[in-house]
């Protein structure tokens, strides 16, 4: 097999944002080459391989399974992108914290996992070479008498090699999130939480519209009720939302250095039939990490608005969208519910509805900081009674 490593990757051309089954020519060339690596496409397409065929959509579709991407047989910039970082294995490359444009790569996840067996604090597990991973490999350094210049070059590589085999297993993260909201406490007095209006796809101008004013208003309901509580509120946009990038607003809320950030919005199908409310938190299946408080905080959001709107539950699931992927602190994206549907787009039409949704989601947030053993049952705690609720799970 050649050197996939050394294969130029060749973006999206410019005459194209995206390729799909039925579609031909050199890109579709690169997507085999980047998928056969892998294990999840047979090599030797000899003739067709220019050809985009059902083979090879039902390859792009696993990968973007195992990989927390949309599942659409769609190879956009961002599977492109993801596609990329995952040639690389950790050592083909020197890694270092370059400013502005970090190194990513599946080479990023397995040294930031060596890291974390080794208890090093490194963050988030995203395979992007920012800063706490640049300071975890300087302490490591330290560690084993290797020149602390943050660079994982040969001798560090050569350190991680030797010792790797010494440490299994854990959770080291998850302990740590886990102490974080131990001291943090149970007051939402004080904390900082941003808010996200935001707008998927639509083909329909106008059914994008409605959806950008449905999430602005719920977002802004959202923001009123946690200001009341006491939390410091950020809105990414408060005119509504925009085409700004997933990546974008991610940086915006990591320079509030926020305690949770919360994306809104409504979904569309072409399926008149799909209908209910999901929700999304940072994970990735191909790499077995995932954001736990993020887990649970979707947990705690889908369940408290289907317990109290009956929105369809579509449960929550783990993604690596950039939203997700990019914010230092934990993500949840809401699906509030499908504009295409007529029973959903009626009542997300409706003010007490998206009342009704809003409460749900900050009861969620409070309920993110009192213990899971003695936390209120879901869909009962109203705001008016979340002070009396933190009062009795004072430490």
């Amino acid at each position: 097999m050649p050197d996939v490593s050394a294969v130029p990757f060749v973006p999206v051309q410019q005459d194209r944002r995206s390729f799909r089954l039925g579609d031909r020519g050199r890109s579709v060339v690169e997507i085999r080459a980047r998928l056969e690596p892998l294990g999840l496409l047979a090599s030797g397409a000899g003739a067709d391989a220019e050809v985009f065929d059902e083979d090879l959509d039902r390859s792009v579709r696993a990968f973007q399974q195992q990989r927390g991407l949309l599942v659409d047989g769609v190879v956009g910039v961002s599977t492109y992108r993801v596609m990329d970082e995952a040639r690389w294995r950790l050592g083909d490359r020197v890694l270092t914290l370059v400013a502005g444009s970090l190194t990513a790569g599946d080479d990023v996840v397995a040294l930031q996992r060596r890291l974390l067996d080794l208890g090093f604090k490194v963050g988030k597990v995203d395979g992007r070479y920012g800063r706490q991973t640049e300071q975890a490999v300087r302490d490591f350094q330290r560690n084993v008498g290797v020149p602390p210049d943050g660079t994982c070059g040969p001798a560090t590589l050569k350190a991680l090699a030797r010792l790797a085999p010494m440490v299994r297993g854990g959770s080291p993260n998850a302990l740590r999130a886990q102490e974080r909201l131990r001291r943090e406490g149970p007051q939402l007095t004080g904390k900082t939480v941003v808010v996200d209006p935001a707008v998927g796809w639509f083909a329909d101008p106008g059914l994008r519209l409605r959806a950008d004013a449905i999430s602005l208003d719920l977002a802004r309901r959202v923001e009123g009720r946690l200001v009341a509580t006491g939390v410091q509120a950020f809105l990414t946009n408060a005119g509504g939302a925009t085409e700004t990038s997933e990546s974008a607003r991610a940086e915006f809320a990591n320079r509030t250095r926020a305690h949770l950030c919360l994306s809104l919005q409504v979904d569309a199908s072409d399926h008149p039939g799909a209908a209910g409310v999901s929700t999304y938190y940072y994970g990735s299946e191909a790499h077995g990490v995932v954001s736990s408080v993020g887990e649970r905080f979707a947990g705690l959001v889908q369940r408290e608005i289907v317990a109290r709107t009956g929105l369809a539950d579509l449960r929550s699931h783990a993604k690596s969208w950039d939203l997700l992927r990019r914010t230092r602190m934990p993500a949840v994206r809401v699906d509030a519910g499908y504009l295409t549907n007529r029973g959903d787009a009626d009542r997300l039409a409706d003010p007490a509805f998206r009342d009704l949704v809003a409460e749900a989601v900050v009861v969620a947030v409070q309920r993110v900081y009192l213990d899971p053993d003695s936390d209120a049952q879901t869909g009962l705690l109203r705001l008016s009674e979340l002070r009396e609720a933190v009062g009795r799970h004072r430490p």
